[in-house]
């Protein structure tokens, strides 16, 4: 085990630190983040018109559901201004976050990456019709501006809201948003800017310093955009069938799944925190998914995917990375020791809102050797349990988004709206329970307090040199 233990700090720590200090990565997972807020209002809204409008709606309770129509009218909209563009709320946040980073003015950045980002959009709506149009009717759409091509009907100067300015964007925002912000970067470090005299306000100064980057930047974006446009289609479309949705189908299969709770476990038991590690490619890949089904629930559509972000922290993480709360409930029933039962009792009620950092650096488990395995085996475990569970259609997937401080049964019935994930949860939670046990009954042998006796060979040599040293002494004293 210590060989093991040894190998993977050797090899596997340093790229996890190596990972965790990128600054791109840092920033994205950082952009992410600053999203947070909007994402839980429209969790809100979206919760509220299940209450009021959705459940009311299957019992025939339409009384409740035409009274409330206001509130229903009010979540709608906030929805709109959240859910429904969080592809343009994280391309301003990734541009800002990335200048950050890199010291640069942050507002230009976001503005960067906001520009880039509608650059990729199709700028024309189409409405595909089910035949094809009488010539007066044609002749009306086209005087109006529009465009009829068979059973087509196009105008220029409008986005497709619902598809294109959520979760449908975010790899375009990533991809095109780098390129852009690499070249503004580059400019502003190298000082290629517009110098205003110091009289000149703070805020405009700043403005005119990012004129010539932010300029050079948005023509980048305009002439790969411009390519994309001369093969009739435009950049986000082809990231989106090209990288997005391979990489989303690929996060669904098991042993993706798999490598990824694992990968976190592994840099957790070393110290690195491997939520945030590994936060990137999490939120990148599972929160994309999530938000498409959130807004696939939202507009009363089949969800398109099984496993999310929150899914993790449901199923797996119980209290923390490791699902650590389930250790600290078989520390308080099954530990003799003084000194892990005292941490667990400081531990345990952080641990319900899933803060594991008392108990991972205060028992420690952070290179334990006791409890590497049942902290890399116990949530391995509960997310192939759980992703049976959602494969065979037991549970209904994650199409709602919480707070990750929310304790165990309330965050599982407010993200999935099915009765049935507190009881996966409290399945999983009974299983990961069990797996630790053993271990704490372990490390009830190996109590700081008990003295190692010396072995008995050891300990005679030790009283003969004493009574040689004795010998010794006596013949000096003659």
């Amino acid at each position: 085990m210590n060989a093991f233990i040894g190998w993977l700090n050797r090899h596997v720590v340093p790229v996890a630190a190596k990972i965790g200090s990128i600054r791109w990565l840092v920033a994205l997972r950082d952009a992410f983040i600053a999203i947070m807020p909007a994402m839980m209002a429209g969790a809100v809204s979206t919760v509220l018109n299940v209450l009021i409008r959705d459940i009311p709606t299957q019992f025939k309770w339409m009384g409740i559901v035409d009274s409330m129509q206001w509130l229903i009218g009010i979540n709608a909209m906030v929805w709109t201004g959240t859910l429904a563009i969080l592809g343009l709320l994280f391309a301003f946040t990734f541009g800002y976050q990335l200048a950050v980073q890199y010291q640069v003015e942050p507002v230009t950045g976001g503005i960067v990456v906001l520009g880039t980002f509608i650059m990729s959009l199709p700028q024309n709506f189409m409405l595909p019709l089910k035949g094809t149009l009488s010539k007066g009717a044609a002749k009306l759409i086209t005087d109006a501006g529009g465009v009829v091509d068979g059973k087509n009907v196009s105008m220029w100067g409008f986005f497709n809201f619902g598809k294109f300015f959520g979760s449908y964007g975010f790899f375009t925002v990533m991809i095109m948003g780098a390129l852009a912000m690499t070249l503004y970067i580059w400019l502003m470090k190298k000082d290629v800017t517009i110098r205003m005299p110091e009289a000149v306000p703070p805020a405009i100064a700043k403005a005119f310093t990012g004129i010539i980057p932010a300029t050079a930047a948005l023509y980048l974006a305009g002439v790969v955009n411009y390519l994309f446009s001369l093969n009739k289609t435009t950049v986000i479309e082809f990231i989106a069938t090209i990288v997005q949705e391979p990489l989303l189908n690929m996060s669904q299969g098991f042993w993706a799944v798999l490598l990824m709770t694992l990968l976190v476990q592994i840099f957790w038991f070393f110290g690195l925190h491997g939520t945030n590690v590994l936060g990137p490619v999490l939120d990148s890949i599972w929160l994309t998914a999530q938000i498409a089904n959130m807004n696939a629930f939202m507009k009363g559509e089949a969800l398109p995917f099984v496993w999310t972000r929150n899914a993790f922290d449901l199923y797996a993480w119980i209290g923390g990375a490791g699902s650590t709360l389930l250790l600290l409930i078989a520390i308080l029933m099954f530990s003799k020791r003084d000194d892990q039962r005292t941490v667990a009792k400081l531990s345990i009620a952080p641990g319900c809102f899933n803060v594991n950092e008392p108990v991972m650096f205060g028992l420690p488990i952070v290179l334990d050797p006791i409890y590497f395995i049942p902290f890399i085996v116990a949530p391995v475990v509960m997310v192939s349990i759980a992703y049976g569970a959602h494969m065979l259609g037991w549970v209904s997937p994650v199409k709602n988004q919480i707070v990750w401080s929310m304790p165990p049964f309330v965050n599982s019935i407010i993200a999935t709206m099915d009765w049935r994930a507190p009881i996966l949860q409290a399945v999983n939670m009974v299983i990961g329970f069990l797996i630790y046990v053993p271990f704490v009954k372990a490390a009830n042998k190996l109590d700081p307090e008990l003295t190692v006796p010396e072995p008995p060979m050891k300990k005679a040599k030790t009283v003969a040199d004493d009574r040689n040293g004795d010998r010794n002494l006596e013949g000096d004293a003659i």
